[in-house]
């Protein structure tokens, strides 16, 4: 039987791998539309139903042990209320730089100061991603190295100014100006820094499903 280039693009459509996920509720539990752009550009349908709480953590917590535990604290109001087939993604990013954490700036002032110590440096941005099942929780995450050019007072009050990085750990985004003007090299998941290691969560929600 001879089957048209249209039937035969529905099947293969139908066959995709990602498809397997439609058959559970996947539960995007971040206001973040950046993270929730990204499932969309994957294809993955989610609910999104945002999580807010007071992200506190132990002093003794470092780098990557902080958003581990500040994504699983998210997920742990969360789970009695999953069912069978619901898997809740909770996340938290961490920005490292100098054996310290910068989180979101709450003002101009403290913008500028996280800028100003970035800037001409290194520094690492750790994004974890917490999957929790009505069985099971599974934390991974992703390091991505990113160095800064020389970033000149007036360039870090325009950005400041101009943009909101209010709400990004850093106090800067970099898919914003700045990072197009003053993101030397990164070294790891571009998609980690804006806020979502996708490849790696794509593995680990095919891995979960299969």
């Amino acid at each position: 039987m001879d089957i048209g280039p249209k039937i035969l693009a529905l099947i293969m459509i139908d066959a995709m791998p990602h498809n397997k996920l439609k058959e559970y509720n996947i539960i995007l539990a971040s206001a973040s539309p950046r993270r929730q752009q990204f499932f969309n550009e994957m294809g993955i349908d989610t609910k999104v139903d945002p999580i807010y709480m007071d992200e506190t953590y132990p002093d003794h917590l470092k780098s990557a042990q902080i958003s581990d535990y500040l994504a699983e604290l998210k997920a742990s109001g969360y789970k009695a209320k999953l069912g069978n087939r619901d898997i809740l993604i909770t996340s938290d990013t961490v920005v490292w730089h100098n054996h310290k954490s910068l989180a979101k700036p709450a003002d101009e002032v403290e913008a500028f100061g996280m800028l100003k110590t970035l800037s001409n440096d290194w520094h690492e941005v750790i994004t974890s991603v917490c999957f929790t099942t009505n069985t099971r929780q599974q934390t991974e995450n992703h390091c991505t190295r990113v160095k800064f050019s020389e970033l000149t007072e007036e360039e870090i009050w325009h950005y400041i100014k101009n943009y909101n990085p209010f709400d990004k750990a850093g106090g800067y985004g970099i898919q914003d100006w700045i990072g197009l003007v003053g993101i030397e090299e990164i070294q790891g998941s571009y998609t980690n820094v804006v806020g979502l290691p996708t490849q790696l969560v794509y593995k680990t929600l095919m891995t979960m499903v299969s």
